[in-house]
């Protein structure tokens, strides 16, 4: 998947544990946790404005288009 996710390095230069930013935004451990590891195939804008909001941070900060050699290749 070229979608980078970064919640995990944001979460640590926050110093905030994925269960202390369900807990601030109301959004289940389990979908965070989906959501962090990747494993998402989509992400609410409401769901993304909520941890932008609590990180202080922009959209930007929290995913990345990956490039992947094999598609360069071609």
């Amino acid at each position: 998947m070229p979608i980078i996710v970064k919640l995990d390095d944001m979460l640590h230069e926050r110093r905030m544990t994925l269960t202390e930013l369900s807990e601030r935004i109301g959004i289940t451990l389990a979908n965070l946790s989906i959501l962090k590891t990747g494993k998402a195939r989509a992400v609410r804008f409401s769901t993304l404005e909520a941890i932008c909001k609590e990180l202080q941070c922009q959209p930007g900060d929290l995913l990345e288009f990956g490039h992947t050699l094999e598609k360069e290749a071609k």
